[in-house]
């Protein structure tokens, strides 16, 4: 189930990067979920945090998209999502990547946290 878990939750990821859709990743997440990356300072709880944790994540770009090199899940409620995202911000051109982990509980994502060089991306979005 983790794997197919997964895999929603990048198609989710796509659809808000498309088309700033968040409800989509909402529906792939449990109602008191918990997600937050290295660099926010704090976790974000439940739907209403989640969407405000991503809508605010997609506001940083124009244009975006993420590659997944790897989505490794085992048969224990655990994933990690190794990827890339490439885009605009402030009309230049963004690159970092890093690794996401999801810890799955039934059908949907109970936690996810994102790993990888605040600096780097915060030079690359900041005017």
């Amino acid at each position: 189930m983790s794997k197919e878990v997964a895999d929603r939750f990048v198609e989710a990821l796509w659809k808000l990067e498309e088309d700033s859709d968040v409800e989509p990743l909402v529906e792939v997440h449990t109602e008191d979920c918990e997600v937050g990356n290295v660099a926010v300072p704090k976790s974000f709880s439940g739907h209403d945090g989640l969407r405000e944790f991503w809508t605010s994540y997609r506001k940083t770009f124009g244009a975006m998209k993420s590659e997944f090199r790897n989505v490794f899940a085992d048969g224990d409620g655990h994933a990690a999502l190794e990827w890339t995202t490439e885009g605009t911000s402030n009309g230049g051109s963004v690159s970092y990547a890093g690794v996401s982990v999801l810890e799955i509980e039934g059908d949907k994502v109970k936690r996810f946290h994102a790993y990888f060089d605040p600096r780097s991306l915060t030079e690359q979005i900041i005017d």
